[in-house]
């Protein structure tokens, strides 16, 4: 924030400053479909610190900073005109603040010099390839790129023309469809510590103002890469929309100089999702494009293609209607077409027999393309699981409680819960802060087996271990269940395996008082909805544990890898959840190593994740304001962090540290804790980083 307060000094001379209010208003000469964000001339507004969300810097300007800054970069296209072959189009557009009002391109009359970038491509929906006619030769290679060369006309302040440096090839005529992109940033990262840019704007055309023939239309940003891009913003932060990707991605594009890999979008961008599970990274490879992308870890089943050619878009059937060596080879990228190594049907010379095999509809789990990315638990041949609790008895310190369930399947006839693959009811405590918990089988091939009543179509279970005989307040109660699954091809046929697996229902949780207080739940800091945003059906431990409220019970502040960390391996590592979470997603930019010993003795290294978003959209995970202190809830445990600088932790230290893992964090956190001779750790962090306080969680996290 060092560089907002040092804006906040140049912003006392805010009020000797006069700006235009309105931006010009100006004709298309051509009639073109724009896409993007689309402003239009609108009366002067006065925007003040309350016209932005918590969540944003400019939230924390003072009125007359806002007013001195005028916030945000909006593009509006006019008209392009002189598209003619052997002459350079000029582009006149606008420039304007989030609130529409004109800004100047040079940053003199209002802060922030702006660069845009404007791009020209013909579509040729036969190829599926843009032809970029804007070009750019650096070190001996040349690749599609913005203009280079133009020039800029300022007829006013926030009105521009913009005369391309690139003349027009003889190939384009009146009647040719070309799509303009443009994109641009406004820098102000040295007043107020960010810059902007503008939604890139795509506008299809027709020179001769006639409506334009079918475009690119494979998807949209905002619904599919910004679920968890956060936003999606790349060279540098300017290139915003997947289709201005692709009019430089694409046929004409160079290949890395290093490793020949090509960043042809239709290859690049379905590997480097694949990323560690490309077939030639997993027999011991490395996929290098611009970078190494050998470690990225998509957080979903590579096999919803839909995540990402989602049903809105124009041509969202495209995935499954054009295969192609370029397309299917990328993500099965141990396919030799020329040898026919790895592909059933042999060498591949060209595309054009590709589509006879692979159709676009079939049966599950056939040639067909749908078909071979049905994702085993979305099949159609499970009968789908559902599990409640119905009742609890005998619940209470010191005693062994019972739980009825009610275990069916999606058609509600009944599941006999003590004859599935894992049945394992789980109480824990207290709500409040777990620190206990106790699992156990409950299949009739165990010790302790269930009951099941054939009746009522209900297995009870009844645990060996009693509550403590201190145990109070609120404790919950959940379940755990798997059933094997075993699919086959739908058309009858082979050729690829079978798939096999565990189906598990969400975990059912029913808090119970102890005592005679209120049944109270664990408080909610996130949900699973927040997390399928990215991760489609989080499901974790085999795929049997689906809801937040039942991870907490294991994950808490007590809890680490104790009983599977081996005598040489050192102090165990906490997996509160808390810790565990933000490690996790902070994953390669943590400057202190996270592993955690799993079930096996796996090694659970998590160093090297590589978060799509933005660690500091809290909100982009937690629910409400659950992120914001001081905790909603008393009673919180202090986590053990015995691996940790130092242990315990209180509940908001050993989340800030769970992303801030340096020493320097450590030590003033360290510092700002006490216990005053008691166990539980007393925070001072609300002090400084409470709500509304001078390093408000909220403000110090904003973007």
């Amino acid at each position: 924030m060092e560089t907002i307060l040092r804006g906040l000094l140049v912003m006392a001379t805010a009020g000797a400053l006069v700006f235009p209010s309105v931006q010009p208003a100006a004709t298309s000469s051509v009639s073109g479909a724009s896409r993007g964000r689309v402003v239009a001339p609108v009366a002067p507004i006065t925007p003040t610190a309350a016209s932005f969300a918590s969540t944003q810097v400019e939230a924390y300007l003072s009125d007359d900073g806002i007013a001195y800054i005028r916030p945000g970069l909006k593009i509006k296209i006019n008209s392009i005109t002189n598209v003619v072959a052997g002459q350079k189009p000029v582009v006149d557009f606008n420039l304007t603040d989030s609130f529409d009002q004109p800004l100047d391109r040079n940053g003199k009359v209002t802060p922030g010099p702006i660069a845009p970038g404007f791009l020209l491509s013909k579509w040729n929906a036969d190829t599926r390839y843009y032809k970029t006619y804007t070009l750019r030769t650096r070190s001996g290679v040349t690749a599609p790129a913005a203009d280079q060369g133009g020039t800029y006309q300022d007829l006013d302040v926030g009105h521009y023309k913009y005369t391309f440096g690139t003349a027009m090839p003889a190939e384009v005529t009146a009647s040719t469809t070309l799509t303009l992109g443009v994109y641009a940033r406004r820098t102000l990262a040295d007043i107020i510590g960010k810059d902007y840019y503008a939604d890139n704007v795509l506008m299809d055309f027709r020179p001769d103002g006639a409506t334009p023939d079918k475009t690119w239309g494979a998807m949209a940003v905002a619904t599919t890469c910004n679920k968890c891009h956060d936003p999606l913003g790349l060279h540098g932060g300017t290139r915003r929309d997947v289709e201005l990707c692709m009019q430089c991605h694409n046929n004409q594009i160079n290949s890395d100089a290093t490793s020949g890999q090509t960043f042809n979008g239709k290859v690049f961008f379905h590997k480097l999702h694949m990323g560690a599970n490309l077939p030639s990274v997993v027999a011991g490879g490395t996929y290098s494009a611009g970078g190494d992308w050998s470690t990225v870890g998509y957080p979903q089943d590579i096999r919803n293609c839909t995540t990402c050619h989602e049903a809105t878009a124009a041509e969202a059937a495209i995935w499954y209607t054009r295969p192609t060596r370029d397309v299917c080879g990328s993500c099965h990228d141990d396919i030799n077409w020329t040898t026919g190594a790895n592909h059933a049907a042999g060498p591949m010379a060209d595309d054009s027999a590709c589509a006879k095999c692979h159709q676009p509809a079939g049966s599950e789990f056939d040639a067909s393309i749908q078909g071979a990315h049905v994702v085993p638990l979305k099949s159609k041949q499970l009968k789908g699981i559902k599990a409640t609790v119905v009742s609890v008895s005998n619940f209470a310190p010191g005693k062994k409680p019972t739980v009825v369930f009610n275990i069916d399947n999606a058609d509600g006839t009944p599941i006999d819960g003590t004859k599935v693959t894992a049945f394992s009811p789980k109480y824990g405590g207290p709500t409040t802060s777990y620190s206990a918990y106790v699992s156990q089988s409950g299949l009739a091939s165990g010790t302790n087996p269930g009951t099941y009543d054939a009746t009522t179509g209900y297995t009870s279970y009844t645990f060996s271990t009693a509550l403590p005989a201190d145990a109070k307040g609120t404790w919950a109660v959940t379940v755990d269940i798997e059933r094997a699954y075993s699919l086959v091809r739908g058309d009858g046929k082979t050729g690829q395996p079978g798939q096999t697996g565990n189906e598990s229902p969400a975990n059912p949780v029913k808090y119970v008082s102890l005592d005679a207080s209120p049944a109270t739940a664990r408080r909610t800091v996130v949900t699973i909805t927040q997390c399928n945003v990215c991760h489609d059906s989080l499901a974790l431990h085999g795929g049997q544990r689906l809801t937040i409220e039942e991870c907490v019970i294991c994950h808490n502040p007590v809890e680490g890898d104790q009983a599977r960390r081996p005598a040489t391996g050192g102090a165990p590592e906490s997996v509160s959840f808390q810790r565990l979470i933000h490690r996790i997603h902070t994953g390669e930019n943590l400057t202190q190593a996270y592993s955690v010993i799993g079930y096996g003795g796996s090694v659970n290294d998590f160093t090297d994740v590589r978060f799509p978003g933005d660690t500091q959209d809290c909100a982009k995970c937690h629910s409400g304001s659950s992120y914001t202190l001081p905790l909603s809830q008393t009673g919180i445990a202090a986590v053990k962090t015995l691996r940790d600088y130092f242990s315990p932790q209180g509940p908001a230290t050993a989340a800030c540290l769970g992303c801030h893992d340096n020493v320097d964090a450590a030590a003033h956190a360290y510092l700002n804790t006490t216990n005053f001779g008691g166990t539980t750790s007393a925070e001072a962090c609300a002090t400084c980083h409470g709500t509304g306080k001078d390093w408000d969680v909220s403000k110090v996290h904003a973007r």
